[in-house]
Order: structure tokens, then sequence, then C-alpha cells
């Protein structure tokens, strides 16, 4: 196993190097990656270095043990920290428990003594490390995320986002007894809210949480024995999904289901009103029958509720038609948006061969074609970009519709245009990026002189993550925000020193620093000298 990571903070320097020289650390697992003499630079050492355990020392100037305990545990909960202090002072020790803080560690220490703490902290590292590991505790977590997972992974399937091997692979592993059928048919089961005053309310109402299970519970009674099924929660309602057997049929499945709904609004007096889709022929498709059976339910405000509403009852059959699936065209925009070219044309080849597959009428060809505009001209709409630029001849696509076999002509088009897009949006993000860091250093320039300057602060003003600003900054300037507030305020001390006759706790306080001291530190750390020997050094004589 690697060396766990550590570093120390302490402002007695002679104090940490002797820590640091006296322990044999590869020996007791740890390796000594930084020190620190104050919380602050501690603090930066933290976020570059990331360690696995932080000791420090509770008294130091700039930030102090506790608050730098504070900031770890809030950004880094599973970091260990140990604590030095030369005080057996009850509300310290109070404080570092309530920051689950491993260590509390009274000064002076021994060697004997930190080595016996570093192998427990040792310990509890590897036994945390190893309860990940554990297979059996793995599979324990796994039994107990069971169900939440079959939610999951039901919901996708049912939006079209599994493929049909993977979803034959999970049914089995989830032990979903609804493979080998003929075909397959979703209904989605949506109970109507009570109308004020609508009869005398049962208990069951007043917890209006419970009405779905009960719900649920009605309709997997009913189902039991006569269709192999599965039901879970979707964004919708209760969904069902039944496998269609020899020894059973859809439209017995209809029927059953407007028993239930009767059931439902005898047993429990609530109106239950069940969409049934359209079969699918393979599990991989279900995610059509679901959508047909959710718009279904659609028809509501026509049919009426309390019963079945069969789409198939309600719109023409569809046969033979050629749509742009929505998984389809995902994928599309998403090739489009991050490319290389090769993602780009293996998403047109996979559209463009849906008409190869499908024998139907040229018209359709047309539509199928126009469908695919559409989208692409939405995600133009949506990056603002300009329709000649991309397309080129206002109507040169519109020429190869005209004739909608010409797939080929088509295809070659559609590469080309998403190409376009590719480049125009990938420039358009770089801008937007250099226009983002931009404006957080004319922010920073603006702002530099309030103490309290963060990049949360930055990241509300410019709408973005702190972690991809932090990203995007260090990737435009080649240095961390940190460096380069820091880099501003000196280089304002520098003008200040040199240009006025200022003392040097004002000039701190004008750039930005609350405490004197912190200043000349971070000056000399920079300069090599106090702000007060730079200044004369320079010959301002100020």
């Amino acid at each position: 196993m690697s060396l766990y990571r550590i570093i120390l903070a302490d402002d007695e320097e002679e104090v940490r190097k002797g820590i640091i020289r006296k322990i044999d650390w590869a020996r007791l697992g740890f390796q000594v990656v930084g020190d620190a003499g104050n919380g602050k630079d501690a603090l930066e050492m933290i976020e570059q270095m990331e360690p696995d355990v932080v000791m420090t020392d509770i008294r130091m100037p700039y930030m102090d043990g506790l608050a730098l305990s504070a900031w770890i545990r809030k950004k880094y909960p599973s970091m260990k920290i140990l604590i030095f202090s030369g005080y057996d002072d009850f509300e310290y020790a109070q404080q570092a428990i309530k920051l689950k803080v491993a260590e509390y560690i009274l000064k002076p220490v021994n060697v004997e003594e930190l080595t016996e703490i570093l192998n427990r902290v040792k310990d509890n590292l590897d036994d945390e490390i190893a309860q990940r590991r554990d297979v059996s505790l793995l599979r324990e977590s796994y039994r107990r995320s069971l169900p939440i997972m079959r939610e999951l992974f039901f919901n996708d399937l049912v939006r079209g986002n599994v493929t049909e091997e993977a979803a034959c692979q999970k049914l089995r592993e989830y032990q979903v007894d609804i493979l080998d059928a003929r075909k397959w048919v979703a209904a989605v089961v949506h109970v109507e809210a009570r109308e004020p005053g609508e009869g005398h309310p049962l208990s069951l109402h007043r917890e209006q949480e419970l009405i779905p299970i009960s719900v649920r519970q009605l309709v997997e009674d009913n189902l039991n024995g006569y269709f192999r099924f599965t039901i879970f929660n979707s964004t919708v309602g209760i969904t069902i999904i039944a496998a269609i057997d020899q020894g059973n049929s859809q439209t017995g499945f209809i029927d059953l289901l407007g028993d239930v709904c009767k059931e439902i609004r005898r047993i429990l007096e609530v109106t239950a009103t069940i969409g049934v889709g359209s079969s699918s022929m393979g599990v991989g498709q279900i995610g059509k029958s679901y959508q047909s059976a959710v718009d279904a339910l659609g028809y509501k405000a026509i049919v009426g509720t309390g019963g079945t509403i069969y789409i198939n009852d309600v719109e023409p059959v569809s046969r033979g038609k050629l749509e742009l699936d929505g998984k389809d065209e995902a994928e599309l925009v998403s090739a489009i948006k991050f490319g290389p070219r090769k993602a780009i044309e293996a998403a047109v080849s996979l559209v463009m061969g849906r008409m190869g597959d499908a024998r139907v009428h040229v018209h359709q060809y047309q539509i199928y074609m126009l469908s695919i505009i559409n989208c692409i001209t939405r995600l133009m709409q949506q990056y603002d970009m300009d329709l000649r630029q991309i397309f080129g001849s206002e109507d040169s696509y519109m020429q190869l519709i005209s004739n909608g076999q010409k797939k080929e002509e088509f295809t070659a088009w559609l590469i080309l245009v998403a190409c376009r897009m590719n480049e125009a949006m990938s420039r358009q993000r770089d801008k937007t990026a250099r226009n983002a860091i931009s404006k957080a250093k004319q922010y920073i320039q603006e702002y530099y002189q309030n103490p309290d300057l963060s990049v949360e602060m930055l990241c509300r003003e410019l709408h973005m993550s702190p972690a991809y600003f932090s990203t995007m900054f260090k990737k435009e300037t080649g240095q961390t925000y940190v460096a380069y507030l820091t880099e501003i305020r000196l280089n304002k001390a520098v003008e200040l020193l040199n240009g006025t006759n200022d003392r040097t706790y004002v000039i701190a306080q004008k750039v930005g620093y609350q405490e004197q001291n912190y200043f000349s530190y971070v000056f000399k750390k920079r300069f090599g000298v106090s702000p007060t020997r730079f200044r004369g050094l320079d010959g301002a004589g100020k």
C-alpha cells in the first residue's frame, strides 16, 4: 500500500523541523509532503497537496488550528486532523471534538507518544480503506441499495437510455421475470386528486403520501398470477411493464387494468386513470411503449377519468412510420457538441441508417430529414449561430430534401454542417471562458481591497461553479486564484510604498489585508524583505 500523505503546520519552525527529523515516517506508513508556519500557508498547501492527514498547532498566526480544522472539515470531510496544544484547556478540547479531530495532543510530545498516535491513525485509515474494499460489506451495501438501483434502471429503461443487451442483462441481474415474451406493454397509473367535499374522507385520505402505496399494492395484487410484470415509480406515476405471453393477451391486460380502476375506486375511494401504451417487440424499445402510455393519459380531458385509456383507441395506429428517435437525437446532439469528427460521422451514420431500414413513402423520408434539420437548427438557436455561415446556401438543404431519396448527398451535407457547428461551439466555449476570466480579473482589480474577496464571491458574480472557475482560471492565467490575487495586492502595495507616506498598517488595509503582521509576512515571502525595509532599499526615503 502507498504511504499516507501528511502535512505539518506549526509556527515554531524548530518544533516543526524537529518532529519531521525525529520520526521515521516511511516505517510508520507516512510521507511528509509539506510543512507550514501558519494556518493560511497550510490552507493553500492542503488545497494543492490534498493530504490524508494534517497535524496542526492550535495557536498560530493569521489562522489558528481550530479555524484551519473547521475549513478542512467543511471541504475535506474524511481528512484526518491531529491538533497539538500547549494548553490543557477543556474549551479547546471541546471545540476539537465538535470538529471530529482524530487526536488532541498536549505539548510537549515525545517521539514514543507521537509514534503511538501515528500508528493509531494509520490503523484507522487502513480500516476505512479495507471496509470500502470489503466484498461482503459491499455486497450488503449493494443488497440494501438494490430497490433504489432497480427504480433508477427502470426509469432509464422507459426513457430509452438502455440498449436491448444491457436491459436483458439488468433484468436477469435484478431477477425481474419479464424476459422471453412475445411482446411487452407499458401502462402508467395516475391517481387523481380528490375534490373538496367529494364524499366522506377516509382516514387514508388524511395521509396523502400513503395513497400511491395503497394503489400500487392493489395493482400488484390484481395482476399477480395473471401476468409476468414489474411495477415501479416513474416521474409520471406508478408504471407497469407487462410481458405478453402465449397464455395471455394485450386485450386481457387492458381489461384487467379496467377492473383495477374500479377496485381502486371501490376500496380506496380515489379515482385512478391508467394510460396503456402500444406494444413493444423488444425490451430495449419499452421506452416507446411507455411514452405512448403517457401520451394516452393526455386524453383524459376528452375520454374522461377513472378507467383505462389505450393509445391505439385514441390515436391512429402507426405502421411503417419513420421517426427521429429521442435517443438517436441525443447522440447526434452530443456528437455535435463534443466531437471529434469520428463521433459525428458515427452519429450521423446511425441517424441516416434508419432511412435504409425503413420501407416507407418518399414523403416519410422528407419529413424525417426535416426533423433532423429541426434538431440541429434548435441547437444553432441555443448557441446563437449564424444560419448562413453554418448551412451555406439557404436553399441547399431544401434541394436535397425535395427528392427524399438522395440519402448519400444529405448524409455528406449533414456531416459537413455538424462539423462546422462543432468548430463554432468550440470557439464559442473558448471565447466564453476567456471572457469570464477577463471579467474575473477586472473584478479582482476592482475589489482586491476587500479582505473577504473569495472564489465563492467571484463565482456568484460570474454565475460559475467554483471548481470549474478554478480550473479555467489556472488554464488561462497559469496561476491559481489565490496566487493571482496575492500578486495584485502586493504590486499595489509596492506602488503605495513607493508613492505615498502611508504607514505599513494603512497600506496593508488598502490592499486587502486586515492584519499588518500577515501582510508583512506575505510581502517578505514574495520580495525577501519586509515592507519597511523595501521602502528604505528603494531609496524613496518616505
